[in-house]
């Protein structure tokens, strides 16, 4: 039977009162855009001028969506996780350094969360962005068809050799590996280098995976090709499938550039291309192994019928599941329950640096049509579930 993702018993199983007391409010201030726009910006300045700030965002946003400071700190959370069958995806989520030095500290961090995936099941998959071991503006330039300098071409050398290093370790330890999709004026470059990694290490099994943002409309036709090359080059395919993180910005370079948008103009067109770019993949299972980085309730049971309707084992691990930490535990957990395969996002790092990733997932919230309205309600249908009571109530002792 297809899962229920209407379980709240299930989907907050590893969750105590007070972890769902504090989400409940974490979602309830999202509500109001305002208060996002103003507390991100005071947030940001007091982080620069080193005020006392980080003890708070620590105890609220950065305890809901991160799993600590460190590697070893994500412990609790993996194990944790683990006991319902839920893998972790450890993302190093530092944001914002360009220099060699911070390319290369990157590019050591990504290897240590390889070297543990390798040791622990728990973690099927690790991950990074080529923006943390390359530089922007060089990918761009890469991207447009222009030609390197020399002291550029040397650079783009040393991202390739960290890239390299990377997927290297991931196949010498059996793991797997996530490149994030990124600005689509990056991407072309990202594509081109991500599989000619996959030629290499993808012969037996999917170790390297791109990601497809599939708001973009011409990712289908891009999966089709991507399909097509794999099987005349004789690799395995990895892929994961998102909807796309780069919505505002690619709308507003396209409008500066005075060319069409990239992206679909709504939201159902962007999600009847991610549905049918699932159908696509498991069409091609032979050759493609896929996780499904979605929080969108239609598409993740639409898998998962396609899947039992196909008779593909759930546990079968071309094909996963993904959500991000703090969100989405209604997907996760019922399909973890239900015995399909499951991982959750873990970004991780020191406070200060993951806070652009903690004011992109409270933005996400506020943008996204009926997401905190959805994590409020089942928070409260939860609560009424343990004390027949609203969450807004305290608990009785």
């Amino acid at each position: 039977m297809t899962p229920s993702f209407a379980n709240t018993e299930i989907a907050f199983q590893g969750k105590s009162d007070a972890a769902l007391r504090r989400a409940y409010w974490l979602f309830k201030a999202v509500e109001y855009p305002c208060l996002v726009k103003t507390g991100s910006a005071l947030a940001r300045g007091a982080l620069k001028l080193h005020l006392p700030v980080s003890g708070l965002i620590r105890q609220t946003f950065f305890k809901q969506f991160c799993g600590g400071e460190t590697i070893d700190q994500c412990a609790p959370t993996i194990e944790s996780l683990a006991k319902f069958r839920i893998g972790t995806i450890l993302d190093y989520s530092v944001e914002g350094q360009e220099t060699e030095a911070s390319f290369d500290a990157n590019r050591n961090e990504i290897l240590r969360t390889i070297e543990l995936a390798g040791k622990n099941p728990s973690l099927p998959f690790c991950v990074f962005k080529m923006t943390g071991i390359a530089r922007f503006e060089l990918m761009a330039k890469l991207s447009s068809g222009q030609k390197p300098n020399d002291a550029e071409n040397a650079e783009w050398n040393r991202a390739l050799a960290r890239l390299d290093a990377i997927c290297s370790k991931a196949f010498a330890v059996g793991t797997r590996v996530f490149i994030d999709a990124e600005e689509s004026w990056i991407q072309p470059i990202i594509d081109f280098a991500v599989h000619q990694r996959m030629g290499k290490f993808n012969r037996q099994r999917a170790v390297v995976y791109n990601t497809i943002q599939m708001y973009r409309t011409d990712r289908l036709e891009f999966l089709k090709r991507s399909i097509q090359h794999a099987q005349s080059e004789s690799y395995l395919l990895g892929i994961k499938l998102v909807r796309g993180a780069y919505m505002e910005k690619e709308r507003e370079r396209a409008k500066q550039m005075g060319t069409p948008s990239p992206i679909y103009p709504d939201k159902a067109a962007t999600d009847a291309a991610y549905d049918e770019s699932l159908q696509i993949s498991l069409k091609n299972l032979s050759r493609v192994s896929i996780c499904a980085g979605t929080h969108n309730e239609k598409s993740s049971l639409l898998l998962a019928q396609w899947m039992d309707e196909s008779k593909i084992d759930r546990a079968d691990t071309r094909i996963f599941f993904a959500q991000l930490l703090g969100m989405g535990d209604h997907i996760s957990y019922n399909l973890a329950n239900a015995g399909y395969n499951v991982a959750k996002y873990v970004p991780y790092g020191p406070v200060k640096a993951v806070f652009p990733y903690l004011v992109r997932r409270a933005e996400e919230n506020t943008a996204i049509s009926g997401q905190t309205g959805r994590e409020l309600g089942l928070i409260e249908q939860e609560w009424e579930r343990r004390y027949g009571r609203a969450v807004r109530k305290r608990v009785p002792s």
